[in-house]
């Protein structure tokens, strides 16, 4: 089955310097009922980026018009953590976002984006200090992310590429804009050839 295909993106970033932002903030746990990914952008950061009274809070990152069209998230340590929704990545990519950078990822969230096409870029606490600073001088830097050389890598205007580690069957997939079921289905021939004769 087709997936959400990422070879390169160049793409301007949100800045959510939060530290050990989990799960349930990144979609409140009232929302997991669904299995249907359509409409959970919406309620991204929902208890952050709403007033009590439904409104947009004017002062949360993602209702800033700048924030508008970014596609590349620049989060704080430890982006991630909690519970293992797949709900999560989910919400991040019906928002418009392909990729998130940080210095840490729960295991099983990273293993989620990377199933549903969404990057999860780790980089060093001094690389990372560096793409504060950047995006602090000029918001409208545009970042790159890209999955198609020898190695991935990350950088921005004025930066050499920076590698960053990416599971090297889910960077296939993500390539290929296939899921695993897809993988497996691209096989077939050559599975159909191995019960034949295996009969």
């Amino acid at each position: 089955m087709s997936a959400p295909q990422f070879t390169k993106l160049t793409a301007r970033c949100v800045v959510l310097p939060n530290t050990d932002v989990d799960t349930d903030q990144i979609i409140p746990a009232r929302f997991l009922k669904v299995t249907d990914k359509l409409g959970l952008g919406k309620n991204l950061f929902c208890d952050w980026r709403y007033l009590d009274d439904g409104s947009p809070n004017p002062d949360f990152v993602l209702n800033k018009p700048e924030s508008q069209g970014a596609e590349i998230l620049v989060a704080g340590h430890n982006f991630g953590c909690g519970s293992s929704r797949e709900h999560a990545p989910w919400a991040l990519t019906g928002w418009g976002l392909r990729a998130v950078i940080s210095t840490m990822f729960a295991d099983i969230f990273r293993s989620n984006c990377l199933k549903n096409g969404f990057v999860p870029v780790t980089v060093e606490p001094a690389v990372h200090k560096e793409l504060f600073a950047a995006l602090w001088k000029d918001p409208n830097m545009p970042v790159t992310v890209d999955l198609t050389g020898e190695a991935a890598t990350v950088s921005w205007p004025g930066r050499e590429p920076v590698a960053f580690p990416i599971d090297p069957f889910a960077r296939d997939c993500l390539l290929k804009g296939v899921d695993e079921l897809g993988y497996i289905q691209a096989l077939e021939p050559q599975i159909q050839a191995y019960e034949a004769a295996h009969a």
